[in-house]
């Protein structure tokens, strides 16, 4: 089961959706993989590149570790109004579940502008996790 979490942030849709990888993971080693698939719409009228990410990754336990780096795959996109750019990336988690979000640093090419856009906050479920009804 995956759900898509969506938000956009001065014109720009970011739609994030992750499945949990069974065949890489190994609960009884307490290895947990997820993938996710991400999708960056330029919905606004400026064309705008991606220069920078940054994630924040929690484990099921609250443990929290940050992660940055340049662009997204090794590739910093530019996006004409209309146009959108989509990739695949993934995460190791010690625990069966935990939850992800995070911003792409971006620039408006003619400006020179640079901004923010919100990734959503999306969770890591397995078929591991306890769960428990309140």
């Amino acid at each position: 089961m995956t759900d898509n979490y969506s938000q956009t942030t001065r014109g720009i849709r970011v739609t994030v959706r992750s499945y949990y990888l069974e065949d890489q993971s190994k609960p009884a080693e307490g290895k947990y993989v997820w993938a996710y698939r991400v999708r960056i719409e330029n919905q606004g009228g400026e064309t705008v590149q991606l220069l920078r990410r940054t994630w924040r990754i929690t484990d099921g336990r609250g443990r929290t570790q940050s992660v940055n780096g340049e662009g997204v795959v090794g590739q910093q996109p530019t996006l004409d109004p209309g146009e959108s750019f989509e990739y695949t990336s993934g995460t190791p988690l010690d625990t069966p579940s935990g939850f992800m979000l995070g911003a792409y640093h971006m620039v408006a090419t003619a400006s020179g502008e640079a901004f923010d856009v919100a990734i959503p906050a999306f969770s890591l479920d397995s078929p591991h996790q306890n769960t428990r009804l309140h």
